[in-house]
């Protein structure tokens, strides 16, 4: 059993960093408690281990007394004094006994309880390890899928990446190397357990802390930030001097920090904007190149109504209404998007305009005038060069057509008269 101590208190050490001090007094307890409860039941034990060979002894504590009622708990004045000539009655001597005799059910009990011990050792290390590092960027390997998860080896412990918080359409395979944000330390039956996260919006606010130099040192800061994991970020920043463009320290020479990102993120796209306190402002920005118009605000309910042209309407609401989901959270106010109506009063008057070119021409009807000048034909002037066929074109009968242009030839020449 030395050499398995010692091995458990290399491998410990050096692999977990759990130091060999406390894992002797784990290990001793184990042992002493595993002792008692086997062949040895009721009878006091004292364990050493040997640091730095892993050799064991036991101690058994027994009573001095004139009269042996329990072998176990005690031994007679005689036989103490041969172990220690100074023994009397009432007092407690140790007698060392050889580890062998402790029983098999003993030290296989005291090898699970070591093991037990020692996963919980390593649970807590684990804790004290990464509980400062909540809300960092870490890089891991990852070995093996368990129920879904994704489980990646950080080095010193093992983390989880649940399907919750992984970006859509993005796969890893075991051996992969992967960076994700360690977003908490969950507490639950089996120890603490690393929670990893790519889906989280805080996982890009992370990458631009690291990528932009500005960010870190508090001269551009992040206002407002919306992610729909796998499509598209938006981000929301200003700056404390007015000489820093906030927009341009984030996108980089060329785009060289939004690109990194990018990469990062597997092609996710980001918008960055100049972020602005009136909501109206911020909208404008965060739907660009689409344009509000007609803008209606509810402050009470923070609800901003607006309209855009029919061509910006898909911009504007996105992909399955993604962009204005982000643009929504990203300013805090919801919503209504509407295409803008054409006014349809003033298209009606220019008509009226336009037929009254075909007033006093006998014969042609208001309806008839209003066709043709939504042909183009918008005066009898016009008519210079037309023939029967080509109106037939325009869904004229052979019979209406000729009939029409009768009818404008006559006024043309009563003009002409």
């Amino acid at each position: 059993m030395s050499q398995e101590i010692l091995s458990v208190l290399e491998y410990m050490e050096k692999e977990k960093g759990i130091p060999r001090e406390e894992m002797i007094s784990a290990i001793a307890n184990a042992i002493r408690s595993a002792a008692t409860k086997g062949v040895n039941a009721g009878q006091e034990l004292r364990i050493e281990i040997n640091p730095k060979n892993g050799a064991l002894k036991a101690w058994s504590i027994l009573e001095v007394v004139d009269s042996v009622s329990d072998p176990r708990k005690e031994i007679h004045i005689e036989k103490a004094r041969q172990l220690n000539p100074d023994a009397q009655v009432g007092l407690y001597i140790e007698h060392e006994v050889d580890p062998e005799h402790l029983g098999r059910i003993a030290a296989q009990t005291a090898r699970q309880a070591i093991m037990q011990r020692l996963r919980q050792f390593e649970k807590e290390r684990i804790y004290d390890d990464y509980k400062d590092h909540v809300g960092d960027i870490v890089t891991g390997v990852v070995r093996r899928r368990e129920r879904g998860d994704l489980v990646v080896d950080l080095g010193k412990a093992e983390a989880i990446l649940p399907p919750r918080e992984r970006v859509p359409g993005e796969d890893y395979s075991p051996g992969e190397r992967i960076r994700c944000l360690l977003l908490n330390i969950e507490p639950t039956n089996r120890g603490p357990e690393l929670i990893l996260s790519r889906g989280s919006v805080k996982f890009v606010r992370r990458l631009f802390e690291l990528e932009v130099a500005e960010i870190q040192d508090g001269t551009v800061v992040i206002e407002a930030l919306a992610r729909e994991p796998g499509y598209r970020s938006k981000i929301a920043v200003t700056s404390t001097d007015p000489k820093v463009d906030p927009v341009g320290a984030c996108v980089g020479a060329r785009g060289a920090r939004v690109k990194s990102i990018v990469r990062e993120l597997g092609g996710e796209k980001i918008d960055i904007v100049k972020y602005s306190e009136d909501p109206l402002e911020l909208l404008e920005e965060a739907i660009k190149p689409a344009v509000p118009m007609n803008v209606k605000v509810d402050e009470e309910n923070k609800r901003i109504y607006f309209e855009v042209s029919e061509e910006n309407l898909s911009i504007a609401i996105g992909r399955r209404g993604q962009n204005a989901r982000l643009t929504s959270r990203l300013i805090g106010w919801k919503l209504d998007i509407a295409k803008q109506q054409v006014e349809k009063a003033g298209f009606d008057e220019r008509l009226r305009e336009a037929i009254k070119g075909w007033e006093g021409v006998q014969g042609i009807s208001d309806e008839l005038a209003a066709f043709l000048v939504q042909h183009g034909l918008v005066s009898p002037e016009t008519f210079e060069g037309v023939e029967a066929k080509d109106l037939e074109k325009l869904g004229f009968s052979e019979k209406d057509a000729q009939q029409v242009v009768e009818l404008v030839q006559r006024h043309r020449e009563a003009q002409g008269a």
